[in-house]
């Protein structure tokens, strides 16, 4: 049997929400099974959800898989600061390795002191070149993410930007669209090449991610574009 692969929870998301007539009650269950995805797929992770504006342009958390989310959420629209706003704003991922030692939100990081929460990532969903929100993850132990949990992230945003657009542009109810395919096929792609790398390399998969981030960066390329690249230097795709 072939090993499950972190990236297979995002497939197995998308193909739970992909058909799926969309009211926004809809769209709020297929967010929440989206951040189960994201929860299953990153090892240590305590809770993970997504923070988007709601009907009264306040911010609020959608899909948040444990009560840790909620409150290290609800503290950063309070205090106006935290990672998740950051990134919002910055239209840029965050990685915080330790909160208790980041200086970056004095308030919030007093505020979830008594919180399990010590490593954070939060990327941004973009959609029609405008920020809308942020997907995140949070860790009771410092350290818990690198470089290539910032990409997994990148890539749980896609999907999670084409279910929230239905929502705050009132298009409901909609059918997913081929967003969520292309979501799924690019899932695949950087599957397929990640196992390249393990068999070749021996690698864990997470080591084979970071591998290819590295490769992306190299060729000033897009995560999918390497991916695609190294495909296509195997034998088999050239017959």
């Amino acid at each position: 049997m072939a090993k499950k692969l972190p990236l297979d929870d995002l497939s197995g998301a998308i193909g739970r929400i992909r058909g799926l007539l969309l009211t926004e009650e809809k769209v709020v269950t297929a967010v929440e099974v989206l951040a189960r995805a994201v929860k299953d797929s990153v090892p240590g992770t305590a809770g993970a959800g997504v923070s988007v504006l709601d009907g009264q342009g306040r911010r609020t958390s959608y899909g948040a898989t444990d009560r840790v989310v909620e409150q290290a959420d609800s503290l950063q629209y309070e205090l106006g600061e935290g990672p998740c706003l950051t990134a919002w704003a910055a239209e840029e991922t965050i990685v915080v390795e330790d909160v208790r030692a980041d200086d970056r939100w004095p308030r919030w990081r007093a505020a979830v002191e008594g919180l399990p929460i010590r490593s954070v990532v939060s990327a941004v969903l973009v959609a029609d070149k405008q920020s809308i929100g942020t997907i995140k993850v949070y860790a009771a132990l410092p350290a818990s993410y690198t470089p290539a949990t910032a990409r997994l992230l990148e890539l749980f945003a896609v999907p999670a930007v084409t279910l929230l657009s239905h929502v705050q542009a009132s298009e409901m109810p909609q059918h997913i669209s081929a967003d969520l395919h292309a979501a799924l096929e690019s899932r695949d792609t950087v599957n397929r090449a990640c196992g390249i790398l393990m068999q070749r390399h021996g690698f864990g998969h997470e080591r084979a991610l970071e591998e290819l981030i590295r490769q992306s960066r190299e060729r000033r390329s897009s995560l999918l574009q390497a991916a695609a690249g190294l495909i296509a230097e195997m034998p088999d795709a050239r017959n």
